[in-house]
Formats: structure tokens, sequence, C-alpha cells
């Protein structure tokens, strides 16, 4: 839900008295913003002006170049022509739907990008993780919580702390500061949260998690939709193991979590 401050926000720019908005704006973005990623380039795309116009005083204020689009086909046009750093995508729009949006922008390039959805049910959730989203955000949300949330998605997927060195374990090969993930010597196609969280398992073999420490170590959340990671070890699943249905290298463990093999096993799904 949303904050009295940003709700005080919003309603004041439906009715077109700034003033006090601009001053809550203004102390929230300061106290977000972090030097490693000012002038970072966000494409906020969100068919009312509304939400759009709160959405990017935040980010400019917390120091972040923002660009805005107003519908998939302009979102698209956007990332083919000015590469941001990561996209905000409402998952409503006119033209082509977030979800195909998302989708092709995926298909296009590494650019993470975030769902907005207005339908909080747990498919809806997870039909956008599906089409590629790295995270999302259920409307009515707080654009505090969403500068955070870009923050912590721009982290991961710029690489920007100390670079480390490669890890191999059985067949697989990563390489965290190059985001280069191999299997048998050939290069996987892996989103952010895809190559993140195989680079925490390969880093942690044999051990088993449960999907509360994976949201915790992998998404820097201590709470959330759990239904985030299980539809990112099946994605994984289908691009790493020869049959996903009987995964050999990321198991599951009946009543705990998930477990990397790099020895590799069986299991029936």
């Amino acid at each position: 839900m949303l904050r009295i401050a940003d709700a005080i926000c919003q309603d004041a720019v439906s009715d077109g008295s700034r003033t006090y908005a601009e001053e809550v704006i203004a102390e929230s973005g300061r106290a977000l913003a972090n030097e490693d990623l000012v002038d970072r380039k966000v494409l906020v795309v969100d068919d009312d002006p509304t939400v759009s116009e709160v959405v990017t005083d935040y980010l400019r204020t917390a120091g972040f170049v923002v660009e805005h689009a107003s519908d998939g086909f302009a979102a698209i046009e956007a990332v083919q022509r000015g590469a941001p750093d990561i996209v905000v995508l409402d998952r409503m729009l006119p033209g082509i739907d977030g979800s195909e949006a998302c989708r092709r922008i995926r298909a296009a390039g590494p650019t993470p990008v975030i769902l907005l959805t207005a339908l909080g049910t747990e498919e809806d959730r997870i039909r956008g993780l599906e089409a590629g989203a790295d995270d999302y955000l259920t409307k009515p949300f707080s654009p505090r919580e969403l500068v955070l949330r870009v923050q912590s998605v721009l982290r991961r997927s710029l690489a920007e702390h100390a670079p480390q060195s490669p890890v191999e374990r059985g067949p697989f090969r990563v390489d965290p500061a190059a985001r280069v993930a191999k299997l048998d010597g050939d290069e996987l196609a892996l989103t952010v949260r895809e190559f993140d969280l195989l680079a925490f398992f390969v880093r942690h073999p044999n051990q088993a998690f449960s999907r509360e420490e994976l949201l915790s170590s992998v998404w820097g959340w201590t709470h959330g939709d759990l239904s985030t990671v299980t539809v990112h070890v099946r994605r994984l699943r289908e691009k790493i193991e020869p049959q996903p249905t009987r995964p050999q290298w990321l198991t599951t463990v009946w009543g705990v979590g998930y477990r990397f093999d790099p020895g590799g096993s069986d299991e029936l799904a």
C-alpha cells in the first residue's frame, strides 16, 4: 500500500497543487540517492500521467536520468534507440501489453525490467516473471519502494562492486565480473536474476537453501512473494537441464528448498 507521504504526493499531483508534494519528493529522493548509481538511465513506461510524473520525480531526485514512454511500441523503440540501464514497465499498456513488451526488450538484450501491475493475482505475477521481468511491484505501490527496487536490480546487473573471480563447478563456469555463465563451454542466455541465482548456487554447491533464504541472498528482500523464487528456478532449469522435469543439477530438497549438485543427480519432478 502507499505510504501516507506518497499518497499525499499523488493527490497533490492530481489536483494541481505541487508545492508540498515536491518538498516530500525532494526530501525522500535525497535520502534514497546513491552515488554509485547517479546518472544511470531509467526508462519509465506507463500511460497514466499521474503515476509517470510521481515516479519520474522520485527517480530524478534520487539521481537517475529518466525517459518516459506511454505505450509498449514506444518503449521498444526507446530501448533500441537509447539503451537504458533499466526499464520500469507497466503491465497494462495500449498497443502491446507490458508482458509482450518485456519479452521483446529481453529478446533484444540483457536490459533489466521491473514490471508494475494492477493485477495482484499470483498467476499474473508469475506471467510477468516468465516474460523476463527481474522484479515486479503491485499497484498501488510506494514510489520510495520502487526507487529502492530499481537500485537493487541495477547494482546486480551493473556488477559495480569489486570483481569476483570466476568459479567452476562440474560442467559450469560462472564469471561474475564478465556476467558470463557457461555449461560445457557453451554460453548460457540468462536474465539478470537467472544469472545471479545460478552464480549463488555455483558458489554454494551441495547446500540446501529454502526459498526464503534465496529471496534474501539473491534478491536482497527480507520479505516478498516466494513464487518469485519458484518461477526463476523453473526458468533456470529450462536453460541448464537436459530434462527440466527430471533435474540433475538443480534439485529439489523436499520440505526444504533447492540444492545445486555439481556432480549431477536425478530427481523425479
